[in-house]
Parts: structure tokens; C-alpha cells; sequence
């Protein structure tokens, strides 16, 4: 049977191409960005567009998908979390992703705690929300027409494309293996640099750091495809970003700690933390593998993830090899026992700015009396550190 177009072989992989890629985009700048962080606003011709088509091709309910994924940034990592293979197990969530979201859409409390501010028009109550089959049924006939028998298997690879990378991709391989930028209380990971194929929320990490932020890409080589679509919607004027990952601001001519200092460290912890691993971390775990027998250099060789990981995301055995190593090794206990101190600061939410500020200072104080020679150059290096609205 053929359509209404007939392509070679190759011309209905672009099709396809195109057709996910539209549907990608759709969900990481529409549902993801705008509606469910408020990082992004879009105009109402393109929000509508990327409404509809989710509504062709995925079948997705704008509301079910905000709240949920808002629910996983509020209960991430624990029983609650709707998809985290840290609770639910990674291959529970890679294979049965999609069918986790369905179960967590019923879940009345999570629409209605969750789901605030999400359209509610006539056609999303009438159309949308009520049939939210039909679209992708129309789309089968579209395809159909269109491309004839082969559009069949266009269809079902548009269907499977949004289950396979967003639920069990994304939400499973993004908190279960990568890298990491950012230190956060959780277990999410950069997938692969180059985030190409999913718009880049293979840039998960970056994006549970700063979940406002409608840019994801961190490093000069990481590449967030769905920011490139938005800055060329913003050319058109039709997409405004309103927040972007902070960048850290420095004053060279400052040497003081003062409320800016402790504005700008509470705003950048992230690569605050990310920098003392680099600048502090690594190179007293340098210094210790050169002094160390090869017993202790195999213990070490092991240690860095133990090092800047959060405890409560550490299976036993990372536990036990930290503890050895802290024992074992006075300038790592050193410089690890101030990375809690430095992050206890803007944990304390009770603590008034005045007591944040001389808890900083005191921090200061002694990093540098602890003749570390890392420590004194990073603590000086933190004095110069200003928000980004003072910065010169």
C-alpha cells in the first residue's frame, strides 16, 4: 500500500527524524521547561502548537505530565519519587517507565498539589484532557495517508520514542550512571556530553542543580540542543527565558567576607562545592597517593567518589571505604570535615543572615589556619566571590 509520498529508504528516517525530534522538543521546552519550572515562557502560538502535537503524538496531558514530574523534584530519591530507580530499582524504571507514569497519573493528590497553573482552557477539558487517544489515532491515519504501510512503523517508533528516552532513559539511566557536575542531594547524572538526541535532558545532573534554569548545558562542551531552539524562539520574539544557570562572579580586589560573599556562596553553592573538589579535594588526594605505600594507593585510587558524595546516597561499602580512608589519612579528614562545615552553612534555614555570615567567616578563619596550602588558596579565592547584580 502506498501513500501519498514516496520517499527512499533513507527519506523516511529524516521523516522520522524530524517528527521526534518536533515531539522532543515539545515536551523539554513546553512541558518541561515552561510548564512545569516556570523557566521559560513561550508565546501562545508556540505553546499551543507543542500542546498539540504531544497531543498527536504522545497522548500526554499537560497537567498529568507537570505534576508528576514536579512530584519527582519534591519526593526525588525516596518512596515517594514517582520514577527513581535509586527507591523503585533502575530496571523498573527503565522498562517499566512509562507505565510508572501511568499509575502516578491517577494519583488524585499529586494533580491537584502538583499540577497547579497548567492550562485549563475549553479545548484542553473538551479535547485534550478527554481524548487524549484520539490524537495519536489521528495520526495513525495521517502517517497512513500519508507514507502508506511504512507509515505504520513511523507511527509506532513516534510512539515508543517519548517511553523509551524520557521515562526509562532520562528518568532511569539519568540517575543511575554518568557524570556529575553538581553535588545535589540526589542521585541524577549527565548522561553523555552531547546532548543531541533528547534535546538535551541527557543533561540531567545539571538540570536537578538548577531545576529554574531554562538553559541545562554547564561546561563550554556540553551542548543542550533545546537552548539553541529557544534562542533562536527568542529572536522571533516567541520564547523569553527567565532564568538561566548562575554563573560564579568574582572581584579580585576584594579579600573580605561580607553579605555579598555569603548572598553569592548560598546562590553558586553548587559550583562552590564543584570548585573545592577540583581545587581542595583532588589535590590532597594527589598529595596522599605520593606518600602512600601501594596497599594505600588502591584505597585512594577508589576514594573520590566517597569523597564528594552524599552520604545518604552511598551504598554500604562506599560508607566503609570513606570511613577507612578518613581514618587512615589526616589532611583528607582535614579538608573533607570543612566541605561538611562549608555546606552546613546553607543548610542552616532557621539561622539569621547574621549568624550565616559569621559561621562563613569563622570558616574562613580556620581553613586558613590549617596550614593546607589548598585550603588557604580556596578560602582567599572565596572572599572575591559576589552576586551577579554587584559584580564589575
Amino acid at each position: 500500500m502506498f501513500g501519498l509520498i514516496q520517499l527512499p529508504w533513507w527519506g523516511y528516517v529524516v521523516v522520522l527524524m524530524v517528527l521526534t525530534q518536533l515531539t522532543i522538543f515539545s515536551v523539554t521546552l513546553y512541558l518541561h521547561r515552561c510548564q512545569a519550572h516556570r523557566a521559560l515562557e513561550l508565546h501562545p502560538i508556540v505553546s499551543h502548537f507543542f500542546r498539540f502535537w504531544l497531543w498527536l503524538t504522545t497522548g500526554m496531558v499537560t497537567k498529568e505530565w507537570t505534576a508528576i514530574h514536579r512530584k519527582h523534584h519534591a519526593k526525588v530519591e525516596t518512596d515517594e519519587d514517582p520514577h527513581s530507580p535509586i527507591a523503585k530499582g533502575i530496571k523498573k524504571v527503565f522498562f517499566e517507565g512509562a507505565e510508572l507514569y501511568r499509575e502516578e497519573a491517577k494519583n488524585k493528590e499529586t494533580m491537584e498539589r502538583y499540577g497547579e497553573g497548567t492550562p485549563d482552557d475549553w479545548i484542553e477539558r473538551h479535547l485534550y484532557t478527554r481524548h487524549s487517544a484520539l490524537g495519536i489515532s489521528i495520526m495513525l491515519g495521517v502517517n497512513l495517508l500519508l507514507f502508506g504501510t511504512i507509515g505504520i512503523t513511523i507511527w509506532a517508533l513516534q510512539m515508543a520514542w517519548i517511553p523509551f528516552f524520557a521515562a526509562g532513559v532520562v528518568n532511569g539511566i539519568g540517575h543511575y550512571w554518568g557524570y556529575r557536575n553538581f553535588e545535589c542531594k540526589d542521585a541524577s547524572r549527565n548522561i553523555i556530553p552531547l546532548g543531541i538526541f533528547i534535546g538535551g535532558e541527557e543533561l540531567h545532573n545539571n538540570h536537578h542543580a538548577y531545576a529554574t534554569s531554562a538553559k541545562f548545558s554547564s561546561k563550554w562542551w556540553e551542548m543542550d540542543i533545546g537552548w539553541w531552539v529557544i534562542r533562536l524562539l527568542q529572536f522571533f520574539r516567541l520564547a523569553s527565558p527567565k532564568r538561566v544557570l548562575p554563573k560564579l562572579k568574582e572581584l579580585p580586589s576584594k579579600n573580605y567576607i561580607d553579605t555579598d560573599t555569603l548572598k553569592a556562596v548560598i546562590t553558586y553553592r553548587f559550583q562552590v562545592l564543584a570548585r573545592y573538589t577540583r581545587e581542595v579535594i583532588l589535590p590532597a588526594l594527589r598529595e596522599e597517593k605520593k606518600r602512600a605505600s601501594k596497599t594505600s594507593r588502591l584505597l585512594l585510587d577508589r576514594a573520590q567518589t566517597s569523597l564528594v558524595r552524599d552520604v545518604s546516597f552511598m551504598k554500604a561499602s562506599q560508607k566503609m571505604r570513606l570511613a577507612n580512608v578518613l581514618e587512615n589519612f589526616h589532611s583528607l579528614q582535614i579538608v573533607y570535615q570543612f566541605r561538611i562545615r562549608l555546606q552546613d552553612i546553607w543548610s542552616k534555614s532557621t539561622a539569621s543572615q547574621k549568624e550565616l555570615l559569621e559561621a562563613l567567616q569563622e570558616w574562613c578563619q580556620q581553613a586558613e589556619e590549617t596550614g593546607i596550602e589548598a585550603l588557604r588558596r580556596f578560602s582567599s579565592r572565596l572572599k572575591t566571590y559576589v552576586p551577579q547584580e554587584t559584580a564589575r
